[in-house]
């Protein structure tokens, strides 16, 4: 569904040549060109509230090469502190950098030890550029090497070396790499607890033997691929997780009353988050096999409805689609060697497929009972689908109508013509209620990237309801199809959603019956981090001063009283109780770069089923005590302009 009306797109307009002469060519060394273009080596900078952001990226580039000394049987434990949220400091047991290449090992782009595929065959950072980056963009990074009875030290200041000492040590041989990421370019930035432990925690599901000591804490998996669905099922299983491996190959997956479809993959230990060939792979050849299994005439979106699987497979020199490797592009296991006539590997498609096609075939066989309850579950899902069939017809040709004459959804100039390159990451769509909280943010938004859908009056409550609701209520259905996400994640049209209410009970209300939405037909949504909650200042405390206006915006009452001290005596203070109450040029300084997002979590311990049946469901009396049991009256603590 696209509308593209409201985008307002400027004109091209002549301008004036730059002077272009000798003084405008530069050469940067290996250290500024990574600072002067941070995006090309870790992707987008952030402050850490995103499990993206460039500081986890410059983590996992550290992390990488010492689970690969792991891999290569070299250390069972890598130690990893982050001081005050700060300074982070990873040590590992492997064999430890090579010294005498020590300093060129972490300054100088294509310098590296994994060129040689006798000694990193399968590896994520073959490239020579990741500890590179971590040392650029860090204000101060150390290094240290221990083998052979001695230590070789080196200190970095944003990339340019301050000290280099070497050693006698009796420590155990093994990497020290201490950074502190630069604040000048990663602003007000903090390392969440939350995003570093996910983070490690995958590492140790496809190591089994490794171990983390994480601010002291122990992280080790022991059952792989089969922990990871049980940490991060939300629902619970059909049957016993079905755990298959093979030579440079793991799957794993089973189905639950949930719907949609929920994907984990990796590849040479790399969370792809974004999926990629192997994933595609794994989605198309599970369905298949199973309907062959059954000989039955099932269609493949019955036999994954409420699938979760995981897949992890190791690829010779694999190719992503960025520098930050979160989706695969390989379309071989190896790439071929001209010169030692060396064919390239089968196809992704075809090794993961012959491998499901022998293995899952197999397991169904031998496991009578799971492939009972498999099938149970796909009669349902194909039951459901006949008979919500001629609803889902009415709804797509309804919401293919609404593209041309409505306004329900503003669309950005991303989705209509993006000659600027790929900046889905950047996309973003708000979902708000009412003329005037959809008109400022429509009028204030970035057209590039920022999308806007109107929602009329108050959402129905889908608590309990089956997905035949999503078609028949035009405002779910003309929101799915905004979203593109009736098959699946894969064609989602912006990387974020982003729910925009007021910040009184209605709006509040509103929050909870899209969320509720979500979490019933598209929990996928959540789990993989695309939905978000747009915080919005309730409090505008200003001072007129020499007849300049002096304005804090205050999200909390806490920061309302030190913004009342700070500008005392007298100031006004304005409570802002809608969206439509800002106006589009202050709603410009919310919703711009540095705007406040909530993330809506999902995790295994939340208890979906008992929270949505309590908040959401028909519990009428038992859910109003509680409301007066913890009733806070607001105070009128404005006063008004």
């Amino acid at each position: 569904m696209e509308e593209y009306n409201n985008l307002e797109l400027p004109l091209n307009e002549a301008v004036n040549p730059v002077e272009y002469n000798e003084d405008n060519i530069r050469h940067l060394d290996d250290m500024e060109h990574i600072r002067v273009r941070s995006g090309m080596y870790i992707g987008r900078l952030g402050d850490g509230q995103q499990s993206d952001d460039g500081i986890y990226v410059l983590l996992k580039e550290v992390m990488d090469n010492s689970i690969d000394e792991f891999k290569m049987g070299a250390g069972k434990k890598i130690e990893v502190t982050i001081e005050d949220d700060l300074r982070v400091t990873v040590r590992d047991y492997g064999r430890g950098i090579p010294q005498g290449k020590l300093i060129e090992a972490v300054s100088k782009l294509n310098t590296g030890g994994k060129y040689d595929s006798k000694a990193f065959k399968k590896s994520v950072g073959l490239n020579g550029v990741g500890i590179k980056a971590v040392n650029a963009l860090s204000s101060r990074f150390e290094v240290a090497s221990y083998r052979d009875g001695k230590v070789r030290r080196a200190t970095f200041e944003k990339g340019q070396l301050t000290s280099d000492v070497t050693e006698n040590s009796t420590e155990e041989t093994g990497t020290y790499i201490f950074f502190e990421p630069d604040d000048t370019l990663f602003l007000n930035y903090k390392f969440q607890s939350q995003f570093v432990e996910t983070l490690l925690r995958n590492y140790t599901y496809l190591n089994t033997g490794l171990t983390f000591l994480y601010n002291g804490q122990k992280i080790l998996s022991r059952h792989g691929l089969e922990d990871l669905l049980k940490d991060n099922m939300t629902a619970e299983g059909l049957y016993d997780i079905v755990h298959l491996k093979g030579e440079d190959i793991e799957i794993a997956f089973t189905h639950t009353n949930q719907y949609g479809e929920e994907y984990y993959s990796f590849v040479n230990g790399q969370h792809t988050t974004q999926g990629g060939t192997h994933q595609s792979a794994l989605k198309e050849h599970i369905a298949r096999t199973i309907k062959e299994f059954y000989n039955k005439n099932q269609e493949f979106a019955d036999i994954r409805n409420g699938i979760v699987a995981a897949i992890v497979i190791d690829v010779e020199e694999p190719m992503f689609e960025s520098q930050t490797k979160t989706k695969l592009g390989s379309n071989n296991m190896w790439p071929a060697i001209p010169q030692e006539n060396k064919p390239a590997g089968p196809s992704i498609n075809k090794y993961v497929g012959d491998f499901i096609k022998t293995e899952v075939d197999n397991y169904l066989h031998k496991n009578p009972i799971v492939a009972e309850t498999m099938l149970q579950k796909i009669q349902e899902s194909e039951k459901e689908r006949k008979a919500i069939a001629g609803v889902t017809k009415l709804a797509r040709e309804r919401a293919k109508k609404a593209n041309l004459h409505n306004r329900k959804l503003r669309d950005c100039r991303f989705h209509l013509n993006d000659v600027r390159g790929n900046r889905q990451e950047e996309s973003c769509i708000f979902i708000t209620e009412g003329d005037s909280a959809s008109g400022s943010i429509t009028k204030s938004r970035d057209v590039n990237t920022q999308a806007v859908f109107s929602l009329r009056g108050k959402p129905l409550n889908s608590y309990g309801l089956t997905k035949k609701v999503v078609y028949e209520n035009e405002e779910f259905n003309l929101l799915q199809a905004a979203l593109n996400i009736e098959d699946g994640m894969e064609g989602l049209r912006y990387n974020k959603v982003i729910v925009a209410t007021d910040a009184d009970v209605d709006g509040m209300h509103i929050r909870l019956l899209m969320i509720t939405f979500f979490l019933q037909f598209f929990p996928d949504l959540i789990k993989k981090g695309h939905v978000y909650i747009l915080q919005t200042p309730l409090f505008r405390v200003r001072n007129r001063k020499k007849g300049v206006y002096e304005t804090i915006y205050c999200y909390t009452d806490e920061e309302r009283l030190e913004a009342i001290e700070k500008l005392s005596p007298n100031p006004e203070i304005t409570r802002f109780k809608g969206l439509g109450e800002i106006s589009p040029d202050e709603f410009k300084n919310f919703i711009g770069p540095d705007m406040r997002l909530e993330r809506v979590r999902l995790k295994k311990t939340d208890a979906v089923k008992e929270l949505l049946e309590f908040y959401m469901g028909k519990n009428t009396m038992e859910r109003q005590n509680f409301i007066i049991d913890n009733l806070v009256v607001e105070e009128d603590i404005t006063k008004e302009e």
